[in-house]
């Protein structure tokens, strides 16, 4: 049986594996018919047996008791990669959890593929870790591990922009000098790449590549600068206590509003403190709401109300959230505009390491004749924007937002590891 290769898209927000068999690149279906999975898992309390993608988030949201995680990609590099974290009372290590998602991916590959799949390109950020090289290299060697871990044998990385440059070039006629703005879950990363159909062949690509830049900003910051603006003011936050007037303490407002750290909130700790001080609060309608949110744990819909508002002011000048978990009938109105007064500090950095990018390259905006835009969050309309101001010039691609990254890591792979016969999808 001819060996076959895949590569893998492991994203903050949502995940995809793609494979190249008989000289034919296609993505599988990870969930019924759908080629893109949320990058989410579901123990159950019951039997702590996980549950993945879009079951794990209706699992949670219809309230079944048991541990809820998402933003997984955000440990790699970090301490908590070694702390670890306690499901359902028992202590699990990050590397058993990711390992347990990314296994389902490959399972269903190798299902779809009627064999074993042993070697595989995965993913990456250009940065994991702002300005830590060893941080990073630690990220990149978890993943590693990981992935023998689950059955990998020869395994390679690509960074991510670089993939979705490759996807794009399947269908290009002619060369193109393109940037890729990949912007995911939980970073934004840039490339300047030179593009041609006669190039998707060549093995090394090294001197097509201009430049790459990266930054730890994506949509997950969006949806944390968005809670902060618009709905923790209505938990209390920047609200103060006491004869004295002081401010309420932040920090757990802050946690809230982050996939990766609500879940350590739920203490007794913290609890009681926040209890403590609902005593003395100026604002005890509002502040008694954190306390109900820390008591019913119910901060992962918190988060999941901020991004369904951001993705609803994708489309609409107004969204009237529903946070009728914390209090029956509650909606809180949020405009546009204040969602893009909320995301404007994380934009510029965005925009910044694109021009970063640029300049490392060599070239000017006006050079640039293709922008392929990746990742949810190039659908925010700031941010198409400012891209649209920064290469006026340039025709703009974003087809294949959530896929094209795992598309060209599947390519890569071919080249890599040198299966079949190219191919058009």
């Amino acid at each position: 049986m001819t060996p076959i290769s895949c590569g893998i898209d492991f994203g903050t927000s949502n995940s995809s594996i793609a494979i190249d068999q008989a000289g034919q690149i296609t993505l599988v279906p990870v969930e019924q018919s759908h080629v893109t999975i949320p990058s989410a898992i579901f123990y159950r309390r019951i039997d702590n047996k996980p549950c993945y993608g879009r079951t794990a988030i209706h699992a949670f949201f219809d309230r079944q008791d048991g541990r809820f995680m998402r933003s997984l990609k955000r440990v790699l590099g970090t301490s908590l990669m070694t702390q670890g974290t306690i499901v359902n009372g028992t202590v699990m290590n990050f590397t058993t959890i990711i390992a347990s998602f990314l296994k389902t991916l490959k399972a269903k590959a190798e299902a779809d593929a009627g064999q074993e799949i042993e070697q595989v390109v995965m993913g990456r950020p250009v940065h994991f870790v702002d300005q830590s090289p060893e941080a990073d290299a630690r990220a990149q060697a978890e993943l590693k591990v990981i992935a023998q871990r689950i059955g990998f044998k020869d395994i390679d990385f690509q960074f991510e922009p670089i993939a979705a440059a490759f996807a794009h070039e399947a269908r290009l006629t002619g060369e193109k000098l393109a940037i890729v703005a990949d912007l995911g879950g939980g970073t934004s990363d840039f490339t300047v790449i030179r593009l041609s159909n006669r190039s998707i062949h060549k093995p090394d690509r090294s001197s097509d590549i201009l430049a790459n830049t990266g930054v730890r900003v994506g949509g997950n910051d969006f949806d944390k600068h968005l809670s902060l603006t618009a709905i923790m003011p209505e938990l209390g936050y920047r609200s103060t206590y006491g004869d004295k007037c002081l401010e309420v303490p932040l920090k757990p407002f802050h946690d809230l509003a982050e996939w990766s750290k609500v879940n350590f909130l739920y203490t007794p700790k913290l609890i009681m403190q926040t209890r403590q001080l609902l005593h003395q609060s100026h604002d005890k309608n509002r502040y008694g709401r954190l306390l109900n949110v820390l008591e019913n744990e119910t901060g992962h819909a918190l988060l999941g109300a901020a991004e369904e508002a951001k993705m609803a002011l994708t489309a609409q000048e107004m969204y009237q959230t529903p946070i009728d978990f914390v209090e029956e009938g509650f909606l809180i109105p949020i405009h546009r505009a204040q969602f893009e007064t909320a995301i404007q500090g994380e934009v510029r950095k965005i925009t910044t390491s694109a021009t970063e990018c640029l300049q490392n390259a060599g070239v000017r905006n006006d050079d640039i004749e293709l922008v392929i835009l990746t990742g949810g969050s190039t659908e925010v309309p700031l941010v198409q924007a400012e891209f649209r101001r920064l290469f006026p010039k340039a025709a703009i691609a974003d087809e294949n937002k959530l896929s094209s990254v795992g598309l060209g890591l599947a390519y890569d792979s071919r080249n890599k590891f040198g299966h079949g016969v190219y191919k058009t999808a």
